[in-house]
């Protein structure tokens, strides 16, 4: 056994820093930001969506950022600040990131996120797999940097789920961890493809008995271009507002779906014969 009193003193100086190293307790970790909302916009890009729509619903987005009744909205909370990102979806794998994780609690950070997103591209991209979006989506709240009281994605699309799997087993995934998906159905023009359509009524019964799921999930249809910039407003309004805090899956309750959840598999499978 070395005794210290016959090490040089540098040597045991430097023993005491390297006992000391490692007996100090090791830095806390960077505590999440506390909001009322961490809210993730979806918003449907897929080949049926046309130049034009895709140009209201982007307008639609960035008008709704920095809108002074949503901007209100977010101060009027406990904490008085959201977290916010936007994803635009349409197949399996197709998903893209146009604005990151980012906190709004002042004015001018409504007014930057909403520039952030004007300034992305506008395009399409193939596909519609709701369950390839939901499943993409519910990893995007862990380590973020945000605790919200309540997690939310709020989907828009202009069709059912064409694959990826049931959209219905991706839904009771993402409620299962007390997130809430809420539906923007549109429906603004006939499909190219007939067979492969729902009207508007269809649609909105999709979304509501096999899409959304969650404590207080909503729904809001659009079946004019006109609506769809306010529709838009209004739904970020609402999730805002809302301030019940997560609530989890034993507590809710599915219905029997209306319409057969599938439906957007099977009309794609009738598509596909068609064009072969």
């Amino acid at each position: 056994m070395t005794d210290l009193r016959q090490v040089p003193l540098r040597t045991a100086a430097g023993m005491a820093l390297a006992a000391a190293f490692y007996l100090s307790p090791a830095p806390a970790p960077a505590q999440d930001v506390p909001v009322d909302l961490e809210l993730i916009l979806a918003v449907d890009v897929s080949g049926s969506m046309d130049f034009e729509e895709l140009q209201v619903q982007r307008r639609g987005y960035v008008e709704a950022l920095k809108h002074p009744e949503v901007i209100e909205a977010i101060e009027s909370g406990i904490f008085g600040r959201i977290a916010v990102t936007m994803v635009e979806w349409a197949g399996d794998y197709s998903q893209r990131v146009v604005m990151p994780w980012r906190m709004i609690d002042t004015e001018a950070d409504a007014i930057a996120a909403s520039d952030t997103v004007a300034a992305q591209p506008v395009d399409n991209m193939r596909g519609t797999s709701i369950t390839g979006l939901l499943d993409y989506t519910r990893e995007m709240f862990d380590g973020n940097g945000f605790e919200g009281t309540r997690q939310v994605i709020d989907i828009s699309g202009d069709g059912p789920n064409r694959s990826g799997g049931p959209v219905t087993a991706a839904r009771d995934r993402t409620v299962a961890r007390g997130i809430v998906i809420n539906g923007l159905p549109i429906v603004l023009k006939p499909g190219i493809w007939a067979t492969s359509s729902l009207t508007p009524e269809q649609l909105e019964i999709y979304y509501e008995d096999c899409v959304i799921g969650g404590f207080a999930s909503f729904i809001i249809g659009v079946r004019e271009q006109e609506e769809l910039v306010t529709a838009i407003r209004r739904k970020m309004i609402l999730e805002i507002a809302l301030s019940q805090p997560r609530i989890m899956p034993a507590q809710l309750y599915t219905p029997v779906p209306r319409i057969d959840c599938q439906i957007g598999e099977r009309l794609w499978q009738q598509q596909r014969m068609f064009i072969e």
